[in-house]
């Protein structure tokens, strides 16, 4: 409870962008930002989230067991011994943390540098869900030290090889991601021949539809 009279006495007067750090003491800090956005969007959901629950509250059909931390059931209280219904007591203490996000954090970043590094927490998790959907990293069967070092570094690779596509993609407006561009290539073909007279090896791209061609051009320049 005092950690929370902290962060509200001190974010009472909080601009957009603006955040606070408060120390704990396990020596970590608690990083609060605050956005106008953010605080939209809090104050939209539960608007949303009441509408619905005082459609519940109006049936008659809650009971002493709906009460309790689940969403928006937190703004439920009993009246009487029998009587389930909305406290706005709660609702306007809940409206004080509309707009604001906290971070844990063990480092001596400021503030916005933790919220920066926070957002990119997706890129990290849309890397995990590439290595193991289209990358297919798992499962491993091995069981030596080697051959499960070199099954990573191989699915290292072929994620470098994969953004380096997604980069030149976006590069050249290409219109389509890199798992269309690797279904692409399993019907693009090439014919070696040697020729009656031509010197040497020849290789002929075989007709391409126009979704193949930009890819081509682009994998080739």
């Amino acid at each position: 409870m005092a950690i929370r009279n902290e962060i509200l006495k001190q974010t009472r007067d909080i601009k957009d962008g603006e955040g606070i750090a408060i120390k704990r003491p396990d020596g970590t800090r608690l990083i609060v930002t605050y956005s106008d956005k953010r605080q939209k969007k809090d104050a939209y959901n539960r608007e949303r989230g009441l509408k619905k629950l005082k459609i519940r509250v109006k049936s008659g059909r809650l009971t002493k067991q709906s009460i309790n931390n689940r969403g928006y059931n937190k703004f439920l209280t009993l009246k009487g011994s029998i009587e389930v219904e909305i406290d706005e007591g709660k609702v306007k203490e809940d409206e004080c943390w509309d707009g604001l996000k906290g971070y844990i954090t063990n480092t001596r970043l400021k503030p916005d540098k933790i919220v920066e590094n926070y957002s990119h927490l997706w890129q990290i998790e849309k890397a995990f869900r590439i290595s193991k959907t289209d990358l297919k990293i798992r499962p491993i069967y091995h069981y030596r030290k080697k051959r499960i070092e070199a099954h990573i570094l191989i699915a290292f690779v072929a994620y470098t090889i994969y953004k380096e596509l997604e980069r030149l993609l976006a590069k050249y407006n290409a219109g389509f991601s890199p798992k269309r561009a690797s279904e692409l290539t399993h019907t693009m073909y090439a014919l070696e021949c040697v020729l009656p007279y031509a010197p040497g090896l020849q290789t002929i791209i075989l007709k391409m539809d126009e979704e193949q061609q930009i890819l081509y051009k682009i994998i080739h320049g």
